[in-house]
């Protein structure tokens, strides 16, 4: 069936690479070296790995640029469906003695007028203190760091958790080669993951940063929003009973109350 959008899309596509073989002199050995690269992404399977460190961002800042509310950024290639439900407030499922130091992460939600959003549906997973996630490193539990909660009703939640380490994106395939090609390094900043979905309203992916990051400037995939950034606080251990110094950081949120959401992907539309 014909597809207009496909249609434009691809003569936009030909204009613009006729344009870049002129400008740069790209010779027929340059486009063959491009289509063997291609070839090689492709059978490693890391095309969407490709397309969310490079593209995905920019897509979604497109696409949100005259939105009222909080920015989204990318999903990640590491989203799992159907983790375990925990109370809020609650722990994020984890090892006992987890590695790492201790964090409360607290926010409010909101609709983009200031009304709390009671009962709002929120998918939490991240990396561990050492960069690692469960289901793609080997030695940790399944849903380690990873769950689902509701806000309570007056939009509120607040979750024990550790705070993630940085991690490197794969750079042993075709997307690493490319990242040498280009000069940079294959790192993301520390960053906690959420997925919001409220009981009528466009579902919300974003990730939280902290303040003093190494990598907030220069993050590998483009996903950093500065409205994201939020402080570590550094807390007495005797505040709250635990054999070590603790972490709080907070962060309010407004999500979108319509009938047609702007954000729809198919992984999650269940």
């Amino acid at each position: 069936m014909k597809n207009q959008k496909v249609i434009d899309v691809y003569n936009g596509l030909v204009v613009k690479f006729k344009e870049l073989i002129s400008e740069y002199e790209i010779d027929h050995n340059d486009y063959q070296d491009l289509v063997n690269w291609m070839d090689q992404l492709g059978k490693a399977g890391e095309i969407p790995l490709f397309m969310d460190v490079f593209f995905e961002t920019h897509a979604l800042q497109e696409m949100y640029k005259n939105v009222k509310g909080t920015e989204p950024t990318i999903l990640g290639p590491y989203y799992i469906e159907n983790t375990p439900d925990i109370q809020n407030p609650g722990v994020l499922p984890q090892r006992e003695n987890e590695p790492g130091d201790v964090l409360y992460f607290s926010g409010t939600v909101k609709d983009i007028d200031g009304n709390p959003l009671a009962n709002t549906k929120i998918d939490m997973w991240q990396a561990d203190a050492n960069g690692e996630y469960s289901y793609f490193a080997e030695g940790i539990p399944a849903n380690n760091l990873r769950g689902v909660f509701y806000t309570d009703a007056n939009g509120e939640f607040e979750v024990k958790t550790v705070v993630p380490g940085n991690y490197s994106v794969p750079t042993d395939g075709p997307s690493g080669q490319f990242l040498k090609w280009v000069d940079h390094h294959a790192y993301r900043p520390a960053h906690l993951h959420l997925l919001f979905q409220p009981e009528n309203g466009d579902k919300l992916v974003t990730q939280i940063y902290f303040e003093g990051d190494q990598y907030l400037e220069d993050d590998v995939a483009q996903g950093v929003r500065g409205s994201l950034i939020t402080k570590l606080d550094k807390h007495e251990k005797a505040e709250k009973g635990l054999k070590n110094d603790y972490y709080t950081a907070h962060l309010d949120f407004e999500l979108r109350l319509q009938d047609k959401p702007v954000f729809n992907k198919a992984v999650l539309n269940n």
